[in-house]
């Protein structure tokens, strides 16, 4: 981009672009108004220097003549071009995030956080979207992980300590272990102790945190909300 064409874009196009958007272009999904004047403003030099490339002259007011490009010209038509969900960062229809999609009511975007349904027996319990989308479970990456390393811990433990495991998972008292490996209760009971141990050496000391804590998408979004409120509440 020449100088010539710096100096219009700063002076001529970009107080165009400032004062238009605002009132006659609708914003789209997330998009605020400052977002669309600094894209206009990229898709506006874009176009300077296109217009220079093709051996067009630039000039500040409109004329007669039939290679100059003025700066109306330029706001107009990247207004325009605003106006029907085109983007310095694309113009496409199909992309579901794609303001051009969203505008001709193809998608629709719906925050996490949109009330679906509400109970009046539970005390007014609210129902947000994210409560019907999301699970608390880990996903199956991690879990086909922590199996595989539970698997490889279990194949070296001793008849008696993958007893212990059974009788702690099904509820049943390590009683019944103890009749069946012929041992005396508080053998049973030494080895829970051991089994203890070995799982702390084997996972380390924060398995019990790890296993507890919840998905890291629902603690950033937990975090969001509570940040909101805050600032709900320091506006009242």
């Amino acid at each position: 981009m020449s100088p010539r064409a710096g100096f219009i874009l700063q002076d001529q196009v970009v107080p165009r672009l400032r004062s238009a958007i605002p009132n006659c272009v609708h914003c789209v999904g997330a998009e605020d108004a400052q977002e669309l004047i600094q894209d206009s403003i990229a898709m506006a030099a874009k176009m300077l220097h296109n217009t220079e490339q093709a051996g067009k002259k630039l000039v500040q007011f409109p004329s007669k003549q039939g290679n100059e490009v003025s700066a109306g010209n330029i706001s107009y038509y990247v207004i325009e071009h605003i106006k029907s969900g085109r983007r310095s960062t694309g113009s496409s229809t199909v992309d579901v995030y794609g303001s051009g999609t969203q505008l001709k009511g193809n998608t629709r975007l719906n925050s996490l956080e949109e009330v679906v349904a509400s109970s009046d027996e539970n005390g007014g319990e609210i129902f947000e979207l994210h409560d019907v989308l999301s699970r608390d479970e880990e996903d199956p990456g991690t879990k086909a992980a922590r199996k595989m390393d539970w698997s490889q811990f279990v194949s070296g433990l001793t008849a008696r300590e993958q007893a212990v495991i059974e009788c702690l998972v099904e509820g049943r008292s390590l009683r019944h272990a103890a009749k069946r490996f012929r041992v005396c209760d508080s053998t049973m009971q030494g080895d829970k102790r051991n089994l203890a141990v070995k799982i702390l050496e084997f996972h380390g000391a924060d398995i019990l945190v790890q296993v507890q804590r919840t998905p890291r998408w629902k603690q950033d979004l937990e975090a969001t909300r509570e940040k909101l409120a805050c600032k709900h509440d320091r506006a009242h």
